[in-house]
This record gives structure tokens, C-alpha cells and sequence, in this order.
């Protein structure tokens, strides 16, 4: 049974606004299958406090996110909102999303005022405040623009303003700045924290889910991290320094460190790549969306950067311009292949995973190929299939189909992708999109 972990607020906050407890978050698969996504979550939001929620791909970030403002209900436990149970949305609190969310057909103005049209507020007081967001967030002159007309940055405005405009007690953000380029990104992060540092908008207690660790370290008061797989707290990391903050004060980089070691601990990591040793012979094995230039890349990288094949994951990161959700999946494919284990914030190569990065290309193939066939149960059993089969094709549905009797659809999908890729860089298999089909090289690989 997992530990319960009820993260504490820090110093200097209020009383707590958002609780949670022992909540559970199941999704039926189309096979009819329970997958479990949120496991045993407990945590509180405080009054001044901004709290960040970091994890793996599959750790239910988004999910966690939903349930709190009662988009989706949990499968069992409870959140409240100022001791009141939360049964779907309410007033007092807000959500900005990463998509904007906007509707195209009316104006900025007009997609302001609608969370005050629904609820109930008068048009001349909806008019007035939506245009006091709007002054606010930096697009007055743009009321009567259309979404189509505006920047990334600009749309995104619009999703703050709607979110403000209701006044909420608790504002939860996700991914607000992820599909915005990095210097909107950087001003918006900013802007919005300056309105927050000086009281200019109604928050209490605010709640984003970020893949950025750094714009966690930069924002929040508290970081929560969640494992993948099902998605549990495993961490709470308090983030005691003075705002405005500096990306290159050493203590900023320390506490970005100590934010790498715990996602890369036992608990937090991919679960295909952790229960390797256990699950050697399923086509069960979850495998992590990595292309192979990508891995080859990182093991390059790290291998170059080192005399003792040992690379800091923060400075790999920065040097690749990758976020944690695009790092960790060529992390935990790189342990999955046995080139490479991660523990404290660091990667190490292991002697393979230096051979493959001093080796050519040709020999690359080989060396991948190896691994693949030892190390990945659903590649092996692609290729055996072929081999056994007179014209050596098979379909991609009939693998699929096995897939999903441990999976769902979609994630059958991606792992059954994800190996079709591995497989053909390695000259194990080839495959004909257009057809649909798998089959062995014409020289027999």
C-alpha cells in the first residue's frame, strides 16, 4: 500500500483553501479494462502561496488538475474548496489552459465577458469588469479583435483575463506558457508574477502543472512531484528564495538539482524502464515515445561531456534545449536498452552505451539490434512472427490487438509505434505505412 503523503504549506502562508484526500482517479479503457491514473493523492493549497506540480509523462498531471476544479470527478476520496466539497465547477475558482481554449467566433471582449455571462452577472457590471481584465493583462486596444488576429501571446492574455475577470480565490494553470514561444513565454511568466508579488489580482493560492523544472524554481513556492504510472506524490520540494529570482544564482540551481535527483529516483521513473528486470518476457512492457536519433543524441552528448561517461542532467537539459518531457523519454529509453542508468540527477553511461556513441553507424545498427532483441519483448516477438511466416509479413493490426490485451488503444498504439521505429533504425524489420504491414529485410536482416 503507498504511503500517504500530505505535502505541508510553507512558512508565512494562510490557512489552507484547496485540500485534497486519499483520492483516486480510474479511467475505463475500451477494452473495458480499469486503468488506474491518480493513486491515493493528498495535498493543500494555502493562502499565498503558488504551488507547481511536476512529473513524468503518465503521471496524471492533467487529470490531478481536472479533478480539483470539477471538470472530471474523482474516482474515489475528496477535494474541497474552503471546506466545501467540489462536485463539479464553482465560483471561486478559475483555470487558464494550454491550449487558450478560446471561441473563434467572438471577440476578446466577448470571450471575457462569457464566464460572467454564465454566471449570472448583469451586462453593464460584465462589460466593465471584462474590460478592467483586459486593461489589466496588457490588450486594451484589442477588445474588439478576434482570435485569429491575435499572437500566441496575445490569445493567452485573453485565457488570463477570462480566468481573472471571475475573481477567483484559486487560480489553476495548465501548462499556461508551454505553447508559447520563449520570449512571450518569459514576459507573460513575469508579468504575471509581478500582478501576484504586488496584489493586483484577486488570488489567494495559485496551482500550475508544468514539464519546465526551471519555470517551476522560477514561479512556485513549493514543488510537487508526481510519479508516472499511476501518479502519486512522491515529493515535496519547498522553494525558499526571494523573488525576483535568478536563473543563475547558484542557489536557484541548486534547488533545480535537487528537483532532477528526485524525478530520477526509483519511484518517479518510467515504469517500463523500472520493472525491466521483472517484466523481460511481456509484450506488457510499456515503452517510452523516443526516436533513435534522439537517444543516440543524448548518449553522444553525455559521452562527449565526460571522460568518466557520467552527464548532470540540468546541464544536458540546457545544452539540448529539452524540457523534462522531452528528456526523460530518452532517459528511460536509454535504461530500458541497457546503454545508460540515471540515479541522483545524473546519467551514466554503461560500457555499451560508450561503445554505441564511439562506434560508426553500421556498427550502431548492430549494437542497437542486439539490445533490442535482449532487452524489448514486443521487438523479438516481431521479429519471430516474421520469420516463422512463409511470405515473413504480417500485419500491424494483428500486433496491436495483442497490445491491447495489457493497454489501452491508444497507449498500445504508441508503444507498438515506438518499437516499428526502433525495429526498422536497427534492420530488424521494415514496414509499409501505406499498407500497413511488417516484414523481414529482403536480405533477412
Amino acid at each position: 500500500m503507498a504511503t500517504t503523503l500530505i505535502p505541508k504549506t510553507t512558512a508565512g502562508v494562510g490557512k489552507t483553501i484547496l485540500s485534497v484526500r486519499n483520492l483516486h482517479k480510474l479511467f475505463k479503457t475500451p477494452e473495458g479494462n480499469d486503468l488506474l491514473v491518480l493513486d491515493n493523492i493528498n495535498l493543500d493549497l494555502a493562502e499565498g502561496e503558488i504551488v507547481a506540480l511536476l512529473g513524468r509523462s503518465g503521471s496524471g498531471k492533467s487529470t490531478l488538475l481536472r479533478c480539483l476544479i470539477g471538470l472530471i470527478s474523482p474516482s474515489s476520496g475528496e477535494v474541497r474548496y474552503r471546506n466545501r466539497p467540489v462536485t463539479g465547477p464553482m465560483p471561486g475558482m478559475a483555470m487558464v489552459f494550454q491550449s487558450f481554449a478560446l471561441f473563434p467566433w467572438l471577440t476578446v471582449l466577448e470571450n471575457v465577458e462569457l464566464g460572467l455571462e454564465t454566471m449570472g452577472v448583469p451586462e453593464g457590471e460584465r462589460r466593465r469588469r471584462a474590460l478592467a481584465a483586459i486593461d489589466l493583462i496588457g490588450l486594451d486596444g484589442f477588445e474588439s479583435a478576434y482570435p485569429k488576429e491575435l499572437s500566441g501571446g496575445m490569445r493567452q492574455r485573453v485565457g488570463f483575463a477570462r480566468a481573472l475577470v471571475t475573481n477567483p480565490d484559486v487560480l489553476l494553470m495548465d501548462e499556461p506558457f508551454s505553447a508559447l514561444d520563449v520570449l512571450t513565454a518569459e514576459n507573460l511568466r513575469t508579468e504575471l508574477l509581478d500582478l501576484w508579488e504586488a496584489r493586483r489580482i484577486p488570488t489567494q493560492a495559485i496551482l500550475m502543472v508544468t514539464h519546465n523544472i526551471e519555470e517551476a524554481v522560477l514561479m512556485a513556492d513549493r514543488v510537487l512531484i508526481l510519479s508516472s504510472n499511476p501518479g502519486r506524490i512522491i515529493s515535496n520540494e519547498p522553494i525558499d528564495l526571494p523573488r525576483p529570482r535568478d536563473r543563475n544564482d547558484p542557489a536557484f540551481l541548486a534547488r533545480v538539482e535537487t528537483i532532477y535527483r528526485a524525478m530520477t529516483t526509483p519511484a518517479a521513473a518510467f515504469v517500463g524502464a523500472v520493472d525491466v528486470e521483472s517484466d523481460r518476457t511481456s509484450l506488457g512492457m510499456r515503452l517510452p515515445e523516443a526516436e533513435v536519433a534522439q537517444i543516440i543524441g543524448l548518449i553522444e552528448q553525455v559521452e562527449a561531456g565526460s571522460e568518466q561517461g557520467r552527464g548532470d542532467l540540468p546541464e544536458l537539459a540546457a545544452g539540448m534545449q529539452l524540457d523534462a518531457d522531452d528528456l526523460f523519454p530518452l532517459i528511460d529509453a536509454a535504461e530500458l536498452l541497457g546503454f545508460a542508468q540515471t540515479r541522483e540527477g545524473d546519467i551514466n553511461l554503461l560500457p555499451e552505451g560508450v561503445k554505441l556513441a564511439r562506434s560508426d553507424i553500421q556498427e550502431r545498427k548492430v549494437i542497437f539490434a542486439e539490445h533490442l532483441m535482449n532487452r524489448v519483448p514486443l521487438v523479438a516477438h516481431i521479429r519471430r512472427v516474421l520469420s516463422t511466416r512463409p511470405d515473413h509479413r504480417a500485419p500491424r493490426e494483428r500486433f496491436l490487438t495483442e497490445l491491447e490485451d495489457f493497454m489501452g488503444a491508444e497507449e498500445a498504439a504508441s508503444t507498438l509505434d515506438t518499437a516499428i521505429e526502433w525495429g526498422r533504425y536497427a534492420e530488424l524489420f521494415e514496414y509499409d505505412a501505406r499498407e500497413g504491414r511488417l516484414r523481414l529485410p529482403e536480405n533477412g536482416g
